[in-house]
C-alpha cells in the first residue's frame, strides 16, 4: 500500500471537489478558453497515430484532444469520480482508474509500450513525496525507447525543479529539452512552471 497522494487526501476530506474541478474545466470549455497547450506540445512530439499515456488525465481534456488528433489513447487516473467524466465527455480513449504509483497497465492487458507520455495539471506535485521517483520509474517502464515524456507542474507547490531532474535521472529519464510553458517558452533559472520533455536513459 503505497502513501496516499495529495489529491486522494483532499478528495477523501472533501467528497465534491473532484465534482468541482470537473465542472470548472468543462465551464472554460463551454466559454472557449483554450485548454489544448499540452495535447498540441505532445502531438508535435509525437509521431501519427502514437501511443500515448495521459498519466493523472483527470477529465480527460488533454487525452481527448490527443485523440482527436489520431493518437490511441489511454488515460490513468486515481480519481474514479474524474475518470467517470472523462469516459462520459470524452469517449473513445480507454479511462483507467489507478494509482500512478503503482503504474502496471501490463497486468491490465494494455501490454505495447507507448511513443509518448503527458503529465500535465501539476499531478507531479500532488503526489505523495514518498512516491515520486516510483511514479517516474513506472513512467520509464511504460515507455519505448524512443519515447519522449512531457511532464509540466508549477514552483512553489513543495517540489523544486532540481529535486524533480534528480529524481528523474535515477528513474533513467533525462531531459532532451526543458521549457517555462506548454507553448515553446525556453526554461531559465528564473522560471516559475517547468514543462521537461524527458527521454529514456540508453545503454
Amino acid at each position: 500500500m503505497v502513501e496516499p497522494s495529495a489529491w486522494v487526501k483532499m478528495t477523501r476530506a472533501n467528497p465534491q471537489h473532484s465534482t468541482w474541478y470537473a465542472q470548472r474545466f468543462r465551464d472554460m470549455a463551454a466559454a472557449g478558453a483554450d485548454l489544448g497547450g499540452e495535447a498540441r506540445l505532445v502531438d508535435a512530439l509525437a509521431p501519427r497515430r502514437a501511443r500515448v499515456l495521459d498519466a493523472g488525465c483527470g477529465g480527460g481534456r488533454v487525452g481527448a484532444l490527443l485523440a482527436d488528433a489520431g493518437h490511441d489513447v489511454v488515460g490513468v487516473d486515481v480519481d474514479p469520480v474524474l475518470i467517470a467524466v472523462a469516459e462520459e465527455d470524452h469517449p473513445g480513449p480507454r479511462w483507467v482508474v489507478g494509482d500512478l504509483a503503482e503504474l502496471d497497465l501490463p497486468a491490465q492487458g494494455i501490454t505495447e509500450a507507448f511513443d509518448a507520455i503527458v503529465c500535465a495539471g501539476n499531478v507531479m506535485t500532488f503526489l505523495a513525496p514518498s512516491t515520486r521517483g516510483e511514479v517516474l520509474r513506472r513512467m520509464r517502464t511504460h515507455l519505448r525507447p524512443d519515447g519522449r515524456a512531457a511532464i509540466g507542474f508549477g514552483a512553489g507547490r513543495g517540489y523544486e525543479f532540481a529535486e524533480f531532474l534528480a529524481d528523474a535521472g535515477r528513474a533513467g529519464l533525462e531531459p532532451d529539452l526543458l521549457l517555462s510553458t506548454w507553448d515553446l517558452r525556453p526554461f531559465t533559472e528564473r522560471s516559475d512552471f517547468l514543462v521537461a520533455v524527458l527521454r529514456p536513459v540508453q545503454g
